[in-house]
């Protein structure tokens, strides 16, 4: 018996301990309004947030029925039937009899009972009477479900009252068959079970016996609830995690939220990938470097790399990078860089405005680091798995004030000194408003090339590969891996030069999803980048004189991580903004001289720090 015991304790700990075992989906999470008299506007701030259930404690005084939590906080007029009731089946009929519009969502309103229910129920079946159509399975195919809570009747006694009147249930109760259809869940106070704050996990043995009464309930086949929980995400996250199915709340529009969004919040990676395992035989070393690969995650932050490194079940590529540091973004004129003044920074050397791309803070124009280094003989290739022509890849080599002037930008590359160029936007080239563009490029030597596959058989030279925009979709929708394609493609072509090259590539669709709130998006973007910084490692490798770098011109959408687990792939997020942070971002070095790339430092200094080791390279050559 003693043995049986334990081994059933052991059980019950290693399924508290494997965190999402008896875990509830979010999709099949029912939420409740807790106290919503309470609310500065009652039922309808709960109504609005599409709780599934809502609760109104009642008193019964002069024969009426008063919502309240205390007797001596009744409030004249503010009754069940004036502030429930009635607006409630308004509702339901406009909604052609049904709780909500367009909408299948089930609702029950939970009436609880402060004292004397033997008095109460009389007073409120009568008053029932008038919604029957609404409340009434035998009547209505989509009923609203009354639900009596607080001082109730015995279970034998349910019998006694109208069948469309349910009960919540109790743990601890040996409920008949009879009784049980008759109860709609059954709920209990979370006190009763532990003590924890909601903050980090509840203690192990108060776990057991959480998972022990929540159980319980569901081999009865009915749904729990605890009341008295802490009103946080991680508390709601615990709760799933747990097995409870309904969780209640005092701010029902957050709790909305938080599940409204939970397709855009929460990520499980249906597959995996081995990441390049490095040798690291000239990492870090002090010798000459003689081309560079940059790799820019736009808007990629510290938490969008360990959702990432989550989703990967633990393994990315970035991650067996050994020399790391930070880059401080803000731009000339503002905390908060834009894509513009960041990558202005990175390629020019030099602050500047939001907005500004390849321009000072007045509007001068900069020399970005392909004019630079054409000046000693290297060449440059530029590449967006985003719009070509849009700031990040524009800093590059374009020079103008306003970002969006995709026309403008495109002229520009008229007077780049870059090698290649590859995104998408044809547009902006092909019908540009000015109609000779495209005759000018190829003027200056630049072959067109409008997809990937023809720029695996190209030869090297000056190449203008603008792809169609559907190859650049995101890749939830199937884009494949044109950004490890375009670079392994450039490095083919541009390595034939003995003097070196410098190549930009850009992850621009990580921003996208930060800018959307979108976890899914953000992380398979950040995946595919990384499968890219594995293929550049590969090239280090087996160059030796090749230093990767890969960075962020600005963190994008603030996000923080709620819930990880790197076993399933699982990550569940929340964002604080839809735009831009001001939060430092990483830079990983792999290769030689790596270590010039660690420390803290402003983000103008990637372009000095490439500029000071590819021309440094250039120099000794030239001995």
């Amino acid at each position: 018996m003693y043995l049986t015991k334990n081994i059933c304790s052991l059980l019950l700990l290693l399924l508290a301990l494997s965190g999402y075992g008896q875990r509830t989906k979010p999709e099949h999470i029912l939420v409740h309004s807790h106290n919503d008299y309470a609310q500065p506007i009652p039922f309808l701030s709960a109504y609005n947030s599409k709780m599934n259930s809502i609760e109104a404690d009642v008193f019964l005084t002069a024969n009426q029925l008063f919502v309240a939590h205390e007797f001596k906080q009744i409030v004249p007029g503010k009754t069940l039937k004036s502030v429930y009731l009635e607006p409630l089946y308004q509702l339901y009929k406009k909604n052609g009899n049904q709780p909500y519009a367009n909408d299948n969502r089930s609702l029950q309103l939970v009436i609880d009972i402060k004292e004397n229910y033997a008095q109460v129920l009389p007073v409120l079946i009568k008053q029932l009477e008038a919604y029957r159509s609404m409340i009434d399975p035998s009547l209505s195919k989509k009923p609203v479900r009354i639900v009596i809570s607080g001082d109730m009747p015995a279970a034998a006694q349910y019998k006694n009252y109208p069948s469309y009147i349910s009960f919540d249930g109790r743990p601890g109760i040996n409920y008949t068959a009879e009784q049980l259809k008759r109860v709609a869940m059954i709920s209990d106070d979370m006190h009763s079970y532990t003590d924890w704050n909601g903050k980090g996990n509840p203690p192990v043995a108060d776990t057991l016996k959480l998972l022990k009464v929540i159980a319980e309930a569901h081999l009865m086949k009915k749904p729990f609830r605890f009341w008295a929980t802490q009103d946080s995400y991680n508390t709601w996250i615990e709760l799933e995690n747990l097995g409870v199915d309904w969780i209640g709340t005092d701010h029902p529009e957050m709790l909305h939220s938080f599940y409204a969004a939970r397709n855009k919040t929460e990520y499980s990676s249906p597959e995996s990938y081995r990441p390049y395992k490095p040798s690291y035989q000239s990492d870090g070393k002090a010798t000459l470097v003689k081309n560079v690969i940059l790799l820019i995650g736009d808007g990629m932050g510290l938490a969008q790399i360990q959702a990432a490194l989550t989703a990967n079940h633990g393994n990315l590529n970035l991650a067996g990078i050994r020399h790391i540091g930070f880059s401080l973004t803000k731009a000339a004129n503002s905390g908060n860089t834009d894509s513009a003044a960041g990558a202005t920074a990175i390629a020019n050397g030099e602050k500047s405005n939001n907005r500004y791309v390849g321009a000072d803070s007045l509007g001068k124009p900069l020399t970005n680091i392909p004019d630079t280094l054409i000046g000693f003989g290297i060449k440059s290739a530029i590449i967006s798995s985003g719009d070509i022509t849009d700031a990040t890849p524009a800093a590059f080599y374009a020079h103008q004030p306003e970002r969006n002037w995709s026309d403008k930008i495109a002229r520009d590359f008229l007077n780049s000194k870059a090698e290649i160029l590859i995104g998408p936007n044809r547009k902006s080239f092909l019908e540009n408003t000015d109609k000779e563009l495209m005759a000018k490029i190829k003027g200056r030597g630049y072959e067109y090339l409008p997809d990937l596959k023809s720029l695996e058989q190209a030869k090297p030279g000056k190449k203008l590969v603008l792809v169609a925009d559907s190859v650049t979709r995101p890749i939830l929708k199937g884009r494949g891996d044109m950004l490890k394609t375009a670079l392994e493609q450039t490095i083919r072509l541009l390595s034939a030069d003995k003097k070196g090259f410098f190549i930009m590539a850009e992850g621009a669709q990580v921003d996208y999803g930060g800018h959307d709130n979108n976890l899914p998006y953000i992380v398979t973007e950040l995946m595919d980048l990384d499968r890219t910084v594995g293929a550049a490692m590969k090239y280090a490798d087996k160059d030796g004189q090749t230093l990767v770098i890969v960075t962020a011109d600005h963190e994008t959408g603030g996000l923080s991580l709620l819930a990880a687990d790197q076993k399933k792939g699982r990550i569940l997020g929340n964002f604080s903004t839809n735009d831009h942070t001001n939060i430092m971002v990483p830079v990983f070095a792999y290769g030689p001289q790596a270590e010039l790339f660690t420390g803290m430092y402003q983000n103008k200094e990637i372009f000095h720090k490439i500029i000071q080791l590819l021309t440094a390279s250039s120099a000794a050559a030239l001995k």
